[in-house]
């Protein structure tokens, strides 16, 4: 069976197409030649099976790995320590069967003999007596995976269990334990704790304070994506540009991992002539196609913002109003949307992480019924058929059409609702007209009160928008000058400016300026 490329589950290098993951996995094991306990908490669908999966292999001459997955495990399993022990001495027993040189030694027939005939007053204390002689006695340090901790919220024994991880770490000199112990999920420990209650207390202190960082990037970067796709010209010869096209999946994806690997996939199973699916127009119609589906990652990203709505009002600001927000660790809930792979940080400011969660969230907000009710979104959807020519859009077109629905709307209203509101009117007015078909995005370093540049996509063509608040003349040209950088850029000849102006005198309409080689289309609201 010939490769493809895999968003399912972990990846196989025999089956699928994937980056290389060695010098990933040389880092991680020098945490554990070090003897670090810690996490791997990453979003969604960021590549911790697989690297654990390929982290297994990679340490099997040295280590003894025990691979476990709490998942695998049902909710009565955490009822008590006695249930939880069990099931945890059961799992590690199945691990233990593959090596052959530990899985008859006395130690291990001990475990096994407790199991058979007294597992009913086996608990933590117990289980971990018998842990540490099997470590003890062991040919090679043992290294303990545990994969899906999450499946362990709420769950008392789970904190218990941590608290025996700690104490036998701390004393590990003297009572031989795991060399290195693994956990993976989405929350961080220390997130974990906030929902571990008891009936009287909720837990603080985090017996996981041992836990070392794990600062190791699982993103894909630029050249990861190359070498996945060099892989697979091999394989299939499209003549693709190789730099380009890794490049273009980065932009849009900032490395996420299952993003990168769907974009991939369509392009391959989706767009239908092969050979003319790997360039610029490929990427923009499998963009197209991702952002119009459903799937775990985007359930997973709206079911946040409905479990914590000042995240959502958050983002609201951060899309439409272009305030910044600087990164506070101790705020709670900037702290979970970075960890769920929402936001990252950059310059010590949030920003969303990719292009594609920017823009399915504002087709999440632009959709609002709220939205949808305005003025200005039905004067655009009354009228859309006229901004489409030959399958070209007509962007011009647009922003005469919108100055005039826009001065006939809201002309009245003050300076403050245009500055707060504006820009968020464009996108709506721009949504009916492209749905479906097109895409837009913002680029985040440009999204301020000032200033807001815009990339539409649409059928395989680019536009570039320069949205602003108008402060004089000098002001203007030097936005004229950062567009013509830009469309140097996009390599494009033609770009487009729409300023918000407060001046009483100001003149509203559409102009063309030739500068150059290159022609602006200048709108004034």
């Amino acid at each position: 069976m010939s490769k493809y490329f895999n968003v399912n589950a972990d990846c196989k290098p025999n089956m699928h197409y994937m980056v290389h993951l060695d010098e990933r996995l040389k880092e991680i094991k020098k945490m554990i030649e070090r003897g670090d306990y810690f996490t791997i908490n990453r979003a969604r669908q960021y590549g911790k099976t697989t690297t654990l999966k390929a982290l297994e292999y990679f340490l099997k001459e040295d280590y003894l790995v025990i691979s476990l997955d709490f998942q695998m495990l049902s909710a009565s399993k955490f009822k008590n320590e006695n249930t939880f022990s069990v099931a945890f001495a059961t799992d590690f027993l199945e691990a233990l069967m593959f090596s052959e040189q530990l899985s008859t030694s006395k130690e291990v027939n001990d475990l096994k003999y407790r199991l058979e005939n007294q597992k009913e007053t086996l608990e933590l204390f117990e289980l971990f007596r018998h842990l540490s002689k099997i470590c003890a006695t062991s040919p090679k340090p043992i290294v303990l995976m545990i994969d899906e901790v999450d499946s362990a919220s709420n769950n008392q024994v789970f904190v218990d269990f941590l608290a025996q991880l700690r104490g036998y770490y701390i004393k590990r000199e003297v009572r031989p334990i795991f060399q290195s112990v693994i956990l993976a999920g989405v929350y961080d420990i220390k997130n974990i704790q906030q929902k571990f209650r008891t009936d009287n207390e909720h837990k603080i202190n985090s017996p996981w304070n041992i836990a070392a960082d794990f600062l190791i990037d699982m993103s894909f970067s630029v050249k990861d994506i190359s070498d996945m796709l060099m892989e697979y010209e091999k394989d299939y010869h499209t003549n693709m540009n190789i730099s380009e096209i890794a490049q273009l999946l980065y932009d849009y994806t900032s490395g996420y991992p299952f993003l990168v690997s769907k974009l991939c996939k369509l392009i391959d199973e989706n767009i239908s002539n092969q050979h003319k699916a790997w360039n610029k127009e490929g990427i923009l119609e499998a963009v197209r196609i991702l952002l119009g589906e459903k799937n775990t990652l985007f359930e997973s990203l709206f079911h946040k913002l409905e479990e914590y709505p000042r995240l959502k009002d958050i983002l609201y600001i951060l899309l439409f109003q272009g305030n910044s927000i600087l990164y506070n660790p101790d705020d709670p809930v900037l702290d979970m949307a970075l960890m769920f792979g929402i936001v990252k940080v950059k310059q010590e400011s949030i920003i969303i992480a990719n292009r594609i969660f920017e823009t399915r969230l504002y087709n999440m907000f632009l959709a609002l019924p709220d939205m949808q009710n305005t003025d200005i979104y039905k004067a655009a959807f009354q009228s859309k058929n006229q901004f489409i020519e030959n399958g070209h859009l007509n962007v011009t077109l647009i922003l005469q059409k919108f100055v005039e629905h826009f001065h006939e709307i809201y002309g009245s209203l003050g300076q403050k609702f245009i500055e707060e509101d504006g820009r968020r009117y464009f996108m709506l007015y721009l949504k009916p007209i492209i749905n479906g078909t097109g895409n837009y995005y913002i680029e985040a370093q440009t999204r301020t009160m000032e200033r807001t540049d815009m990339i539409i996509d649409y059928c395989g063509e680019q536009f570039v928008i320069e949205m602003k608040i108008w402060h004089g003349n000098a002001y203007n040209m030097r936005g004229e000058k950062q567009l013509m950088d830009y469309l140097d850029y996009y390599h494009l000849k033609k770009g487009y400016m729409l300023s918000f102006n407060f001046n009483k005198k100001k003149e509203i309409g559409v102009k063309e300026i030739v500068m150059g080689d290159k022609v602006l289309v200048e709108a004034v609201v």
